[in-house]
């Protein structure tokens, strides 16, 4: 399944919304199209015309699955989230222990970022025009990266630790190195930052021996 198909898919049910393809077709026009408008304009400066026509839809059409400019914010919101979820999930599903998962994790962050850059505009702005949106974006991640992590810890992947500050940490890094190398900086050696990263998030900023250093 594809990552468009599939969360317009997910944000229809939660909606109620298109039963047929043409209709889910639609929706997935007006929220890309909605990503590209907010992205570039900021939500104040986009109108709902902005919307419909670089989806290639009427004014009416809009109303069939939205009641306002504020409501198709949210549900870009949400939309993004289950975007960025299929996406790693996709990149991790064939690790064969966390810490392997960790490091295909950021690298396929990173060049999610960078094929969706409007997605830190919107989602920062989410704050301040939909702070529960922007809550809930974080929250539904976070309790899903929690249950990986315990599950990890009790296969003995991972050593055992406080996991809700462990997976706001580790979603803090993977949100600032997608803002400096997917968004800032997209020329960067994505293998390089993301092995970098990964370093840092598996083994710590503990010295470590070198090798030959006596035992």
């Amino acid at each position: 399944m594809s990552q468009h198909s599939g969360s317009a898919s997910e944000l229809s049910e939660e909606k109620a919304g298109p039963k047929t393809e043409r209709g889910r077709r639609t929706l997935r026009r007006l929220l890309d199209a909605a990503g590209e408008e907010f992205g570039r304009r900021g939500f104040h400066e986009t109108a709902i015309s902005h919307i419909t026509q670089a989806a290639g839809v009427g004014l009416g059409t809009f109303y069939v699955y939205f009641k306002s400019k504020e409501e198709v914010f949210r549900a870009l919101v949400a939309d993004m989230g289950a975007r960025t979820r299929h996406a790693l999930s996709e990149s991790v599903k064939d690790a064969p222990n966390r810490l392997e998962a960790e490091r295909l994790g950021i690298r396929a962050y990173l060049d999610f970022v960078r094929t969706h850059k409007s997605l830190y505009r919107v989602v920062m702005e989410a704050q301040f025009v939909a702070p529960e949106a922007y809550r809930a974006y974080y929250k539904v991640f976070s309790d899903a990266y929690g249950q990986q992590l315990s599950q990890a810890a009790k296969r003995g992947e991972i050593s055992d630790g406080n996991t809700d500050v462990r997976v706001w940490a580790l979603m803090g890094a993977s949100t600032f190195l997608g803002l400096k190398f997917g968004v800032w900086e997209d020329d960067a050696d994505v293998n390089a930052v993301s092995e970098a990263a990964a370093d840092l998030m598996i083994n710590g900023l503990a010295p470590r021996a070198k090798p030959g250093d006596a035992s």
